[in-house]
């Protein structure tokens, strides 16, 4: 008899054990979903990452900019990354979702599938870049207008998981893509007056900035 009820007890606390256990696993499963507390540390070093690639391909002349937020007729925008020379002014938007996308280019959001390490798959919505970008292109070229420069400002965004669901002009795949966006002649180069005054406004706006000249 003594042993039925220690076999019972045995039974109890392994049934206690496994409930919390799976308790606990939803929890921490929820939390990575919902409040995803690496994602934005994720999304950094990402952006650091991207801006050691566009660095190796800068060369004299050029100048580059980070984090670079920007207000035009009450719309505002930050620059992940701004370069600046005489072939024009070129903006690159970084993205560094994890998981599988889907989505058109003219979608405002895509969808983002990722499986939480569990099991479980979850979506959520993430910014389109291309569509992202094609708004700061707007922003910054009327702000650089309203101050007395009338340039093409030229906009890329890029997946450094090479995980886009469609192929754009737009988007950026690898250093090479990079290197030839900044550095190739489509329209009337900019002239050193010209360049040194769109420096100059953007250091006004400026958080953060590489002068690589």
């Amino acid at each position: 008899m003594p042993y039925l009820i220690l076999a019972i007890i045995i039974a109890i606390i392994a049934i206690v054990i496994a409930s919390s256990k799976k308790k606990r696993q939803n929890a921490q499963s929820y939390s990575s979903v919902e409040v995803a507390p690496d994602e934005k540390e994720y999304g950094r070093q990402g952006e650091l990452f991207a801006t050691d690639i566009i660095c190796s391909v800068l060369r004299d002349g050029d100048y580059f900019f980070r984090n670079v937020h920007i207000v035009y007729n009450g719309k505002k925008a930050e620059l992940d990354n701004l370069i600046v020379n005489k072939y024009g002014v070129f903006i690159i938007e970084v993205k560094n979702y994890k998981g599988v996308i889907n989505g058109e280019e003219d979608d405002y959001n895509w969808i983002k599938y990722k499986d939480d390490g569990y099991g479980n798959m979850f979506q959520d919505l993430v910014t389109n870049p291309i569509q992202q970008v094609k708004r700061q292109t707007y922003i910054l070229a009327n702000y650089l207008r309203e101050n007395g420069v009338n340039v093409w400002v030229e906009g890329y965004g890029t997946l450094l998981q090479d995980n886009s669901p469609v192929n754009s002009e737009h988007l950026l795949y690898d250093v090479d893509d990079i290197d030839r966006a900044i550095h190739t002649y489509s329209r009337k180069l900019l002239d050193a007056k010209t360049i040194e005054k769109i420096k100059a406004l953007i250091l006004e706006l400026l958080d953060d900035a590489g002068d690589f000249s």
